[in-house]
């Protein structure tokens, strides 16, 4: 794989620097929609045209999203979603793939035939994830989770072995009239970013309100983050500051990276703070919220 640096002020690709980085031996450009926020895949198709690369579109935190009337996840060649918890609409883990080709059909459907049933004993460790989560996702129990090391929270993982199974009947079954829960889920999102746009008087990407999976915003520096962070530990108002480390930094990619540098990268890794945007969150949690950010700035 071949990283490339992003625009600080989309999260999208630096644009400029991609067309030099595809070239006739990159089969695919991994385009990420970055909480929601649409990545330009027209603009993207048009710098790499000349080696005509796959581009595969990760939706994993953008389900519902739009740009321009279309999709988040069916613009490119192939679409990726995430059902894992805390996105737009879980079951907890899986995933949803994608295409409008159907030779790329044929191949995932013959892979897919390849993977076994999940076993009773994981169904059941799905029921006590899902029954945790569905607790645990309250702000006022946020500092619970928070507290066990063995759920490694804003940490950054790289498995690099990761088992696969088809998605069970329970994980279906939750997943029950999905359209209607998506659709009610990011309006919610909606409605709370735009909140917060108002009362933190907060620049973002432009363009239409989307429904951000978390409302990522740059702390003026890496000072101002660390106090936000703590005030919010100190309250259990679930910001967070993920992502900790651009993906060059993972001790697996090192020699990928090959010592090269991602400032813009590295400059949203050292600022980054997310709110959270989920139903859950009350009028009382999203005004505790905003007078954490306006004191941490004021400090």
């Amino acid at each position: 794989p071949a990283l490339c640096d992003i625009d600080p002020a989309t999260f999208d690709f630096d644009h400029a620097l991609l067309q030099e980085v595809v070239n006739e031996n990159t089969l695919c450009v991994l385009a990420h929609h970055l909480f929601g926020i649409p990545a330009d895949i027209e603009r993207i198709r048009t710098v790499s045209a000349s080696h005509r690369p796959f581009v595969v579109e990760d939706a994993a935190q953008a389900m519902g999203a739009e740009s321009h009337g279309n999709r988040l996840g069916t613009l490119g060649d192939v679409g990726i979603f995430s059902l894992g918890r805390g996105k737009n609409i879980t079951c907890g883990s899986g995933g949803i793939i994608v295409t409008n080709s159907d030779d790329i059909a044929g191949a995932i459907t013959r892979e897919y035939r390849t993977l076994e049933r999940a076993r009773p004993a994981e169904v059941l460790k799905d029921v006590l994830a899902l029954l945790l989560m569905a607790i645990f996702i309250r702000p006022s129990l946020y500092w619970i989770p928070a507290a066990l090391p063995f759920l490694r929270l804003g940490q950054t993982l790289f498995p690099t072995k990761v088992p696969l199974t088809r998605l069970s009947g329970l994980k279906a079954g939750v997943l029950h009239n999905w359209r209607r829960r998506l659709a009610r889920s990011n309006g919610i999102r909606s409605e709370t970013a735009a909140y917060f746009c108002r009362r933190l008087h907060l620049e973002l990407p432009p363009g239409p309100s989307h429904p951000y999976l978390r409302l990522p915003v740059l702390a003026a520096t890496p000072q101002e983050k660390r106090r936000l962070h703590a005030l919010s530990e100190a309250r259990g108002l679930g910001l967070s500051v993920a992502y900790p480390a651009p993906v060059s930094e993972i001790p697996q990619l090192r020699a990928v990276v090959n010592g090269h540098r991602f400032p813009h990268a590295s400059q949203v890794a050292d600022s980054l703070v997310t709110i959270p945007t989920h139903h859950w969150l009350s009028e009382k949690d999203k005004r505790a919220i905003a007078d954490v950010w306006e004191m941490a700035h004021a400090s």
